[in-house]
């Protein structure tokens, strides 16, 4: 388990998506701070500290990217490609979190360097588990590099 202040970075345009991960991870207890953005623009300007996220106090790195596919401005893909391009933000976990099963979704996400793909249940309990399952996981369990 973290012990400081773990960031997931949220890249979510459903605002009713966005609130069920929230109050999921609440109920976690871990130590994290959820931000979320809209759009994948936003997220790219958080990650390269830009335009409203241009503090680093009130912009830290995340810990891990939870990132939407079908998002307004910049896609979720392309978004996923910059972060892996990037030495200064490759290693930062990126994973998908989307309604899409495309397979070719899956397929380019994971050549993009994606570290896991979920798929959003529509069924509100079994999405309550899988990003459950998700925190357990990823939140308590991983182990993550000092940065």
């Amino acid at each position: 388990m973290h012990t400081e202040q773990f960031i997931i970075l949220l890249v979510e345009d459903d605002p009713a998506h966005a609130e069920i991960v929230r109050r999921n991870f609440e109920k976690l207890r871990t130590a994290n701070r959820m931000i979320s953005v809209p759009d994948g623009q936003a997220a790219l300007d958080y990650l390269y500290r830009r335009a409203d996220y241009s503090d680093p106090v009130n912009s830290p790195r995340p810990g891990i990217v939870l990132l939407d596919l079908r998002l307004p401005k910049v896609d979720g893909l392309q978004v996923l490609k910059m972060i892996k391009e990037d030495p200064s933000l490759l290693q930062i976990p990126v994973v998908i979190l989307t309604t899409s099963a495309s397979e070719s979704d899956i397929t380019k996400a994971y050549e993009y360097r994606a570290n896991s793909y979920l798929v959003k249940p529509v069924d509100f309990s079994q999405f309550s588990s899988l990003l459950d399952a998700f925190g357990g996981y990823w939140l308590t369990l991983n182990k993550y590099p000092q940065t």
